[in-house]
């Protein structure tokens, strides 16, 4: 029973290790880094439905790796992709905002 233990304990750090791995730029993440960057994601995409409008914020995707929040996709005007940056760099734990957006 407690090889059985050990063995449940070293797969599940495994498959935590391999869920923080940053394919991007194949740098590793600690867990709390991961969820971090997840929950700032999140709150960066609350933000521009909030302030520009839902059917924007459906058209620009958001990535956070370490805080670095890289925005990409359409907009219908430069003042709408201006407000979604604007936006983003509101968001606590925003540490810089790269704008990858096009506007349509």
């Amino acid at each position: 029973m407690k090889h059985l233990l050990i063995a449940a304990v070293v797969v599940t750090a495994s498959a935590l290790g391999a869920c923080a791995t940053n394919t991007q730029t194949s740098q590793k993440e600690s867990a709390g880094q991961y969820v971090d960057d997840a929950t700032v994601t999140a709150k960066v995409k609350t933000a521009i439905a909030t302030d520009v409008g839902v059917k924007a914020a459906a058209n620009v995707n958001v990535e956070t790796s370490q805080g670095v929040v890289q925005l990409s996709g359409f907009a219908d005007s430069n003042d709408q992709a201006s407000r979604a940056v604007a936006a983003a760099k509101k968001v606590n734990g925003v540490r810089s905002v790269k704008n990858d957006i096009r506007v349509k």
